[in-house]
Formats: C-alpha cells, structure tokens, sequence
C-alpha cells in the first residue's frame, strides 16, 4: 500500500527574495528620481502581481497583505494608464506610500510561499498577458 506524500515544498531561497526586491526596489527608486521607464515600470507590477495573486492562490492568512497589494495595483494601474497617453512615466508623491508599503508587504509575505507556486503564478499571468484577457 503506497501512502499519498505531501507535495514537496520548496521554501523561497534568499536569492530569489533578492531578485524580486530588486524587481521592486530598483524600479521604485528609478520612479523617485525621475528614471522611470515602461520597462522598470513592468518589472514592479509584475513582481507585486506574482506575489499577490500566489497569496490569494495559497489562501493565505496574513493580515490585510492582499488589500495592500491591491492597493498598490491600482495605483500601478493608473500610473500605466498615464504612462501610455503621454509617455511620461512616473509614480507621484501622493501614490508613492501606496506603492512602497505594498514592496514591503510583499517582501514580507514572500517567504510564506514556496518557489514552484511562485513560478506557476508567474506564469499564469504571462499567458493571461498574452493572450490579452
């Protein structure tokens, strides 16, 4: 008689929380000083996507983490709504809480999700993206 196993969890490893601080931070700061492109832009609003949608995934039970990072995505949608009629990307000062409280929430949050669900996610978005649903 075989035993039905647990599916194995691979804990996120400090440098894939490197990679999507970076993917945060590194656009954030960009934004703040002027430097913010479509491209950086990208880069943040798919790793708070990632993490966000991997937390609803998970059921998670972390306190207010998704009503904080959807916060964020909306403020996020505005800022591309404004970025493609006039070209001009940049976060305000007003929406900057919005946004760098959602970097910290995710940071926080993405060591309760392991790296194979993090990379289904991820990819699910991809394909929603591609198939522009």
């Amino acid at each position: 008689m075989n035993k039905k196993r647990p599916p194995l969890r691979v804990p996120v490893t400090q440098g894939l929380k490197d990679i999507y601080a970076m993917d945060m931070h590194l656009p954030y700061e960009a934004a703040c000083e002027g430097r913010f492109t479509v491209i950086a832009f990208s880069r943040l609003a798919t790793a708070l996507s990632v993490v966000r949608t991997a937390l609803e995934n998970k059921n998670t039970q972390i306190v207010n983490a998704i009503e904080v990072l959807d916060a964020a995505i909306l403020t996020l949608i505005e800022v591309r709504r404004r970025g493609d009629s006039s070209d001009i990307w940049e976060i305000t000062e007003a929406e900057r809480p919005s946004v760098l409280d959602a970097i910290e929430v995710a940071e926080q949050c993405i060591g309760v999700l392991d790296v194979a669900l993090l990379e289904q996610t991820a990819e699910a978005i991809y394909k929603h993206m591609k198939s522009g649903k």
